[in-house]
């Protein structure tokens, strides 16, 4: 191949590609990073980092910009709607098991803009904006993206290999014939994010707060400069009819009634997937983040597992990149992260989705009494938060072969 083409491809600037580039360019791997916005994403989406991740970004020198920008939450909470806190829990207890014994709240642009940042001062990484990766072809040798530009015309551009982080509809998925096996989860997820400190009006509120009900369930999120309130949506109602005026301000009355209107400055409406692609690797070419999986956001594990992804990814990578080992090793790649995914990710988010949205008086009292019983007993309290927190899924890797 020419030397123009000794470089790993990644579709997709989010946070796991970034990651993921960082990773490889560190190792002294030319990276091209295509993304299909004209800059940087900066949506309100992602805003919750565990523990692991951020250990993991340490190595880049960015968790404590991250930490300066954010909100460090200590402690969160699961709730009734109409009886209050049903437990709480103190990740002080991760403390010896993780740099960070917190969960930050910080929206995931920030993460993005400070990697961009570090690739201007180091070098290594070419980012190209305006261009919406379509397909890729490959050979014993290399990889070929086929892309349009911001004009539409069609485009190419080879790699050793490539890495697709191009999201749940992933284009370079679809184009490689992998399957997305899952279920779309039935109702419409709505956030709204506003200036109202809902900690000075609901007793006892932790920063992140799981509000079971068997009528409606919710989540609030406190960032550093917003609340974000997530709430559960018809499937029946347009988003025009989601998002009216009225309507969302009729919800959030219902669920903190306070004087005057809502502020909100944010809203999104959304289906929700529990998807996890059948093949990770193809040749080639590899899935990670969005585009190999999908799963509700009711724990904040969607971002967190796809930089687990690209962390995973790059070290098995690197030395096949370096002649150290063969290419066999990206099957283990698949083996641990698709694992993780299905083990705990999914899983995990499933029976948080579950538990905050049972209506069955007897089945909702088993799991607050369950709840209460785990954070009363230090030992059950620190295992539960090391697998919530997604620790114990880093652990568990070693032993896939």
């Amino acid at each position: 191949m020419s030397k123009k083409s000794e470089r790993v491809l990644i579709v997709g600037a989010g946070p796991v590609g970034l990651v993921a580039a960082a990773s490889l360019a560190d190792a002294g791997i030319p990276v091209t990073i295509l993304e299909r916005s004209a800059e940087l994403p900066q949506d309100l989406r992602a805003s919750t980092f565990h523990p692991p991740t951020l250990d993991m970004l340490d190595r880049f020198g960015i968790s404590a910009k991250l930490v300066q920008r954010g909100l460090v939450c200590p402690t969160w909470q699961f709730r009734d709607r109409s009886e209050g806190v049903v437990a709480h829990f103190d990740l002080s207890l991760l403390k010896g098991e993780t740099n960070h014994p917190y969960r930050l709240q910080c929206e995931q642009w920030k993460l993005t803009e400070a990697m961009r940042e570090r690739f201007e001062a180091k070098g290594g990484v070419d980012l190209i904006y305006g261009v919406t990766g379509q397909s890729v072809t490959q050979d014993d040798d290399g990889v070929t993206l086929h892309y349009t530009d911001a004009d539409g015309a069609e485009q190419q551009i080879t790699g050793r290999y490539l890495i697709a982080c191009d999201g749940a509809h992933s284009r370079i998925r679809r184009s490689l014939d992998i399957e997305f096996e899952g279920l779309t989860i039935p109702e419409i997820f709505l956030s709204m994010s506003t200036h109202f400190d809902f900690a000075e009006a609901i007793p006892d509120l932790a920063p992140i707060a799981y509000l079971t009900d068997p009528e409606e369930w919710a989540v609030l999120l406190r960032t550093p400069s917003l609340w974000r309130v997530l709430l559960p949506t018809d499937p029946a109602m347009s988003e025009d009819e989601i998002k009216a005026p009225a309507v969302m301000e009729a919800r959030l009355q219902k669920l903190c009634p306070k004087d005057g209107p809502y502020d909100v400055v944010h809203a999104t409406a959304y289906r929700v997937h529990q998807r996890v692609a059948k093949e990770y690797v193809k040749g080639r070419v590899f899935l990670a983040g969005d585009s190999a999986h999908l799963n509700n956001p009711l724990g904040g594990m969607g971002m967190n597992g796809g930089i687990h992804d690209a962390i995973n990814l790059a070290e098995k990578l690197v030395p096949v990149w370096r002649g150290e080992a063969s290419a066999d090793s990206f099957g283990r790649y698949e083996r641990q992260r698709r694992q993780v995914c299905i083990a705990t990710v999914q899983e995990q988010s499933m029976r948080n989705r579950k538990m905050m949205a049972e209506n069955d008086p007897a089945a909702r009292k088993a799991y607050h009494d369950e709840l209460r019983a785990i954070v009363a007993d230090p030992v059950r309290h620190k295992d539960y938060l090391m697998r919530s927190s997604m620790l114990q899924s880093l652990r568990d890797l070693e032993t896939v072969a």
